[in-house]
C-alpha cells in the first residue's frame, strides 16, 4: 500500500483547532486532500491472484477536491470505518466499482464528476461540515454529522415513500465517489443526522451503515418486526452487523442466539448482548461454504436442537448475512411461521435451499438493503441516549487503512474497525461529557478489549 505523509491544509487545521463557524467560512477549501483511494488502472491486478490481498490496491495520498453541487455539503472527516464493501472495492469483486462511477457519470450534470481514475471509497463518515452548497437549509458550517451512507434522488417518487426503493439509490463511498475514508467527503444533505454528543469521533463513525441496516432488518416495518420475546438468530454475531443487532434484540426483549467462529468471538458476542452463543465448531459447520443437501439438514438439525434446549423455542426470526454456506441452515432452522432477513451473501450469491421447508412451514423470506433516512435517525437515537453502544473494537489511523480493511477481509476482526483520519488520536469529539460519564466508558466500549 503506498503511503503519503499526512500534512494538514489551514482548513484542517481550523478544524482541529474547534474555530468557530466563522472562520471556517472563511478558511479556503483545499483544492487537493489525503485520501484512501483505489486507481481505475489497478482494476486487473488481482487477476492471476488468489489472496487478493487489499493492502495491495488501496492507495493513500494526496486527490483532487471536488466542486460542490448545490444540494451537497463538504465534510471534514474526523473518522470513518471499514465495511465489507470497501474490501468488495478493493479487490474489484464482483464487479469493479469503476463500472458504477461510470454508469452514474453517464446522467450527467453533476454526477459526470463521478467518474474519475481514482475513487474515494469509504461509507461510513464522522466530521465537522465545512462548506454547504447553496440548495442546503437544514445545516450548517461547524455542525457537527455522521454520514448516513445511502445516496437517494429526491427528485423520484419512490423515494417519499422509502428511499432504499428509487432506483436511483446507490450506497455511498462504494456506487460513487469521495467516500468516507479520507480527510474530507462530499455527501448530499439529505444523508446527514447528528452525531451523538457523548461520543468520540471514531465511535460514532461505526454506526451509521451496519447500525442503521441491522435496524431496517430487525426493528422496521420493512424487515422482520422483531416483537417481544422472539428467539433471534444471529450468524456472525461477532462482527459489525451482528454487534448492533445483539443489541437491538436484546432492547426489544427478544433473546438473541448467536453464531460465531472461535471462542475470542464468542466472549464479543456476549459482551455485546447475545443470550446464547454457539461456536461453528460445535455445529459442524467448519469452513465449508457449499454444504450438500444431507449436511444442510443435518447441521440445521443439530443447531435447533440447541436453540430449543437454551431458548425453549425455535427462532422466530433468523439474521442473515453470509448467504450460500448457512441459506439452506437459516431455512430449515426458522420456525414455522418465522422469517428469514437477509441483506447479504458475503460467502457466495447463489443459495440452495429445500423449499418445502419455506412453503409447507409458512416461513417468509425478507430481502432488505440497507435504510432509509428515518430509519437512520431513529437507530441513531437509541445511540444518543445510550440505549446502543458503539461496535468498535480496533482503530488504524489512516495512513494504514490497508491493514485495517484486510482484517476484515480475512474475518480477524471484532465489531467494527476504526479508521482515523484528521482525528490525530483517540478520544476527541465529545460535546456531552456528562452523559458520557452517566453511561460510564465500559458500557461504551464494550469491544475495546477486543481490539
Amino acid at each position: 500500500m503506498q503511503k503519503t505523509p499526512e500534512t494538514l491544509d489551514p482548513l484542517a487545521e481550523a478544524v482541529l483547532s474547534g474555530a468557530d463557524p466563522d472562520e471556517l467560512r472563511r478558511t479556503p477549501l483545499p483544492r487537493e486532500y489525503v485520501a484512501a483511494h483505489l486507481l481505475a488502472s489497478d482494476v486487473g491486478m488481482f487477476r492471476d491472484s488468489t489472496s487478493k490481498d487489499v493492502r495491495s490496491s488501496l492507495r493513500v495520498g494526496r486527490v483532487p477536491m471536488p466542486e460542490l453541487a448545490p444540494d451537497e455539503v463538504v465534510v471534514a472527516v474526523m473518522a470513518s470505518s471499514i465495511n465489507y464493501n470497501t474490501v468488495w472495492s478493493a479487490m474489484f469483486e464482483p464487479l469493479p466499482t469503476f463500472d458504477f462511477l461510470k454508469r452514474y457519470a453517464k446522467q450527467g450534470g453533476w454526477a459526470a464528476r463521478h467518474d474519475q481514475p481514482h475513487q474515494v471509497p469509504g461509507s461510513d463518515a464522522s466530521g465537522v461540515v465545512v462548506r454547504t452548497g447553496s440548495g442546503v437549509r437544514r445545516w450548517q458550517v461547524g455542525d457537527h454529522v455522521l454520514v448516513h451512507p445511502v445516496h437517494v434522488d429526491d427528485q423520484e417518487p419512490a423515494t417519499h415513500a422509502d428511499g432504499m426503493l428509487g432506483t436511483e439509490q446507490r450506497a455511498w463511498g462504494y456506487e460513487t465517489n469521495f467516500g468516507g475514508l479520507g480527510q474530507y467527503a462530499v455527501a448530499r444533505a439529505s444523508q446527514l443526522v447528528s452525531k451523538p454528543a457523548h461520543l468520540t469521533w471514531e465511535e460514532s463513525a461505526s454506526s451509521p451503515l451496519v447500525g442503521s441496516t441491522a435496524y431496517r432488518m430487525l426493528v422496521s416495518d420493512t424487515g422482520a418486526r422483531m416483537k417481544q420475546g422472539d428467539v433471534v438468530l444471529i450468524w456472525g454475531a461477532a462482527g459489525g452487523l451482528g454487534s448492533y443487532a445483539s443489541q437491538l434484540v436484546r432492547n426489544g426483549g427478544g433473546t438473541a442466539v448467536g453464531v460465531v467462529g472461535s471462542e475470542r468471538k464468542a466472549e464479543a458476542a456476549r459482551a455485546m448482548g447475545c443470550d446464547v452463543v454457539i461456536n461453528r465448531q460445535e455445529l459442524g459447520l467448519g469452513d465449508t461454504i457449499d454444504p450438500t443437501p444431507e449436511e444442510t439438514i443435518q447441521i440445521g438439525k443439530r443447531l435447533g436442537r440447541i436453540i430449543r434446549t437454551e431458548t425453549g423455542d425455535d427462532p422466530r426470526i433468523v439474521f442473515e448475512h453470509v448467504g450460500r454456506a448457512v441459506f439452506g441452515i437459516s431455512v430449515f432452522v426458522a420456525a414455522r411461521g418465522g422469517t428469514v432477513v437477509t441483506c447479504g451473501s458475503s460467502t457466495g450469491y447463489q443459495h440452495v435451499f429445500d423449499n418445502r421447508y419455506l412453503w409447507m412451514r409458512l416461513k417468509k423470506i425478507v430481502g432488505s438493503h440497507g435504510a432509509n433516512l428515518q430509519e437512520e435517525q431513529e437507530f441513531t437515537r437509541l445511540i444518543s441516549n445510550g440505549r446502543i453502544a458503539p461496535a468498535l473494537s480496533a482503530l488504524h489511523p489512516l495512513a494504514d487503512v490497508g491493514e485495517a480493511a484486510r482484517l476484515v477481509q480475512k474475518s480477524q476482526h471484532v465489531g467494527k474497525v476504526g479508521v482515523l483520519c484528521l482525528a490525530p488520536e483517540r478520544g476527541l469529539g465529545v460535546t456531552n461529557p456528562a452523559l458520557r460519564a452517566s453511561i460510564g466508558e465500559d458500557r461504551i466500549n464494550p469491544l475495546r478489549q477486543f481490539a
